[in-house]
């Protein structure tokens, strides 16, 4: 695919996503979403972590809701079933790990575009924001499925009926993201995270991705059960030979992602 509305970069074991609608703030229209959803599933099998980014001073200002298309009216349903739904799922079932690295304003869909990543790393002076009361909407893009499960339902639902803005320190203090870097530190650090995530051992990556999520539907009997199954793979793998072998040497491991 020829790429018009976003970056992509691969070297190292990690790709680079970065929203380049910067005029826009980095509003999704059709052509974003479906390209975001081409370089996703094309570094699900070649990339060992991923890394979705905004150019410019803001992640994502969200829908862009003058993308009417040939009808001249937005299908919300349509857009949502049709675009939405295969770009998120397309992030969240990418086998290797993934991390919004969110440099400025992440509102309405961009909010919630970060939030399907595994890991959100975000600079102190960007905000996330449900902003969808204020149009008469309720939050999506997978919104009313992350926030519940990330901060609980009691904050969740005052993100989505106030429509405040949530700093990333305070969505760093409630568990919304991982963590909130000063500014001036932002790019070096994200870098260095997803390099060491692109250097990991991506198969142990990948069960612990599968362990954490699908815990919310099993009993503790059926998640240790889960557990031992997961263990005795990654056990098996060479990285697994490798991390041992380099603890008794006293040296850093080398992973190979296999």
């Amino acid at each position: 695919m020829d790429y018009k509305e976003i970056l992509f970069s691969q070297q190292d074991g990690l790709a680079v996503v970065t929203l380049n609608r910067e005029a826009r703030k980095n509003a999704l229209n059709s052509r974003m979403r479906s390209e975001i959803t081409h370089a996703m599933r094309m570094a699900a099998g070649e990339a060992r972590a991923v890394v979705l980014t905004g150019a410019g001073d803001a992640f994502c200002s969200g829908q862009d809701l003058s993308d009417a298309g040939s009808s001249g009216k937005l299908d919300l349903e349509r857009t949502l079933r049709d675009e939405y739904l295969p770009m998120l799922q397309a992030i969240y079932d990418c086998p290797v790990p993934v991390v919004a690295a969110v440099n400025g304003a992440a509102a309405g869909a961009g909010a919630n575009l970060a939030l399907a990543a595994d890991v959100v790393i975000a600079t102190e002076s960007a905000f996330f924001m449900q902003a969808f009361s204020k149009i008469g909407l309720i939050p999506d893009a997978g919104g009313t499925w992350f926030l519940p499960r990330q901060i609980g339902l009691a904050k969740s639902m005052g993100a989505a009926l106030f429509a405040d803005r949530v700093s990333a320190r305070q969505a760093s203090d409630w568990g919304m993201i991982w963590e909130a870097v000063p500014d001036a530190e932002f790019d070096a650090h994200w870098r260095a995270r997803a390099a060491f995530l692109a250097s990991g051992p991506s198969k142990a990556f990948a069960a612990t991705k599968s362990a954490l999520r699908e815990s919310f539907g099993r009993s503790l009997a059926e998640q240790l059960s889960e557990e031992a199954h997961l263990q005795g793979q990654c056990g098996k793998t060479r990285d697994f030979l490798e991390g041992v072998t380099a603890f008794m040497e006293k040296r850093p491991a080398e992973f190979e992602g296999r």
